[in-house]
């Protein structure tokens, strides 16, 4: 049975279940959520699909999850894969993937939405000042544990990866260039080269250009 995402190529929270699906060799299919016509603020997404107005959301079979991460340890159990060699690199994952949701893809994205998909006018300034300090702080973190290594945890693609990626590949300003943080910028051409690899706005349907 196909598995069932809803997403939408905007969004680097869907992204990171997306990443991992494709990358899992699981058969799957996107189910474009149209976040930008109010889809997910809807009564009908509410009380079918996600009581708490999010995507992504898998769905496989009777089976309904909800939160990126709940999803990738779910394809990890499916799978095998990405979940770390032993119980310490599970644990690591788990640090970096509470880590990310915390500190980074969650500033990343906010930061990002205002920048990129509000008027002009609409902006808070200040927001966003706050907002690119606390990334770049982030940033450092992230780029220092990459010293020397080619992935988070281990020395293979893990959940940590596909969790702290996930806003990076965007093309959109949001306080972040790859050439400012070598260390990133290797890792994540690293995690791009892996074979089955797409960017977000290839992998997911939905875009910028859709809206232009």
């Amino acid at each position: 049975m196909t598995i069932k995402l809803y997403c939408f190529g905007e969004s680097g929270h869907s992204y990171k279940a997306a990443l991992a699906l494709e990358l899992s060799g699981l058969d799957w299919e996107p189910v474009k959520v149209d976040f930008f016509a109010g889809e997910t603020r809807s009564e009908e997404y509410r009380q079918n699909v996600n009581e708490m107005g999010e995507a992504p959301v898998l769905v496989d079979g009777d089976k309904t999850l909800s939160q990126a991460s709940v999803i990738q340890d779910y394809i990890s159990e499916k799978t095998g894969k990405f979940a770390g060699q032993n119980d310490t690199e599970r644990r690591e994952i788990l640090r970096w993937q509470f880590w990310d949701n915390h500190k980074f893809s969650s500033v990343a994205g906010m930061t990002r939405f205002l920048m990129n998909f509000l008027p002009e006018d609409k902006q808070p300034k200040e927001v966003i000042a706050f907002n690119l300090g606390r990334l770049k702080g982030a940033y450092d973190i992230l780029n220092k544990h990459l010293e020397g290594r080619n992935f988070i945890v281990g020395d293979a693609l893990t959940n940590a990866d596909l969790t702290c990626c996930s806003y990076l590949y965007y093309p959109e300003p949001f306080g972040f260039d790859r050439a400012d943080w070598p260390n990133i910028d290797r890792w994540l051409t690293n995690i791009s080269e892996t074979p089955g690899w797409k960017h977000p706005y290839d992998l997911m349907p939905g875009s910028p250009a859709d809206r232009a």
